[in-house]
């Protein structure tokens, strides 16, 4: 079955940085477009960062513009999310997803999540 694990989560100081990373396995998606999301406690899942349109554009929401990076290595089948001069507000879980198609941005398969707590 396609399985998708996030790691690299975890407490880190308000400024510093993290690396989220999501491992694919079950089948390849290269080309595929493949997404972060996240949910704070009372709040609704909401788009990070993905890439959209048949897996190679790239698009950011603007509260992380300039701050997280989102990349891909088709090659071990993982994309990551470079996270700089984090804040506070961006204590989440964080989730990683992917289209079963490779034209559509239809999120299919979603990861557990992995915590990110950015303290004061």
């Amino acid at each position: 079955q396609v399985q998708l694990v996030e790691s690299g989560g975890g407490l880190v100081q308000a400024g510093g940085s993290l690396r989220l990373s999501c491992a694919a396995s079950g089948r390849t998606f290269t080309n595929h477009p493949m997404a972060w999301f996240r949910q704070a406690p009372g709040k609704e899942r909401e788009f990070v960062a993905g890439f959209i349109k048949s897996g190679s554009s790239t698009a950011y929401a603007d509260s992380v513009k300039g701050r997280f990076t989102i990349s891909r290595d088709n090659a071990k089948n993982t994309v990551y999310l470079q996270m700089n001069s984090l804040k506070p507000e961006d204590t989440a879980v964080y989730y990683c997803a992917a289209s079963q198609s490779s034209i559509r941005a239809g999120w299919d398969y979603w990861g557990q999540g992995t915590q990110v707590t950015v303290s004061s």
